[in-house]
């Protein structure tokens, strides 16, 4: 059994260097995740891989089965999930393609499914939400992004919106005014989610654009996100190579 798992975001839909063992189909009492988990062993240890917007990238941020997706890796075995995202950069030091290892986050969707303890309880339930990311978890990303001299950013709130279209300036200077340092769409719920399951979870974040008004061009180009991407995926790939044996 794999006890990590990595959710794939946009830009990393594989993993090169991953010996694919079996390919595991999950069935949920919340319907049917983004697609089957990929086991495999990547430089000695056994992973599972789940791009969360499936295999083709054809599930929109809004429409993730976020419950079916932690649940069945739950389910699996898994212990520790290192979710990777693609986000767009607020603040000065938010540069594309620059990784960023958050530490906090911010809620703005609507109308997502956002927890498992809503039915048949036997009494109401609260998780502890203070730190939302796995201290162990994180703080092993960053030393493995400090080895391999990356120049990650340690620490930015990630503002989670909820898509599928980017967000005004209007918008992002509200974000910017509550704290936030990156925007995303995918964030939240699975962050809470993984809490509520007692599961280890963080995030590598990729900074795929400049968030609308923080770049100098007019607007924002799908070109622009792939090439940034391309980059910085890469980027990550190579840190999971080295934190993936740390494990």
């Amino acid at each position: 059994m794999a006890d990590i798992a990595i959710i794939g975001g946009t830009g990393l839909y594989s993993l090169k260097g991953l010996e694919i063992i079996n390919k595991e189909v999950m069935h949920t009492p919340y319907g049917e995740p983004s697609g089957p988990l990929v086991i495999g062993v990547l430089h000695g240890k056994e992973v599972a891989f789940l791009p969360r917007h499936g295999y083709g990238h054809t599930i929109p941020p809004h429409k993730i089965n976020y419950r079916a997706n932690i649940w069945a890796l739950k389910e699996y075995g898994v212990k520790n999930i290192i979710a990777v995202n693609a986000v767009g950069g607020i603040t000065e030091q938010m540069a594309p393609p620059r990784i960023i290892i958050p530490d906090q986050i911010v809620d703005y969707t609507w109308n997502r499914v956002n927890t498992y303890f809503e039915e048949g309880l036997t009494h109401v339930t609260h998780i502890d939400f203070t730190h939302p990311y796995c201290h162990d978890l994180r703080h092993k990303i960053i030393d493995a992004t400090r080895e391999l001299n990356q120049g990650a950013v340690i620490g930015a709130t990630y503002a989670t919106t909820q898509g599928p279209r980017l967000e005004t300036i209007a918008e992002v200077t509200r974000l910017e005014r509550d704290g936030c340092d990156l925007v995303g769409m995918t964030g939240m719920p699975e962050a809470s989610l993984a809490r509520e399951l007692d599961l280890c979870y963080a995030a590598i974040c990729v900074v795929a654009n400049w968030a609308a008004g923080k770049g100098d061009q007019a607007e924002i180009t799908m070109k622009e996100i792939e090439n940034n991407l391309n980059e910085g995926m890469e980027e990550v790939r190579r840190l999971l190579e080295h934190l993936i044996p740390t494990l």
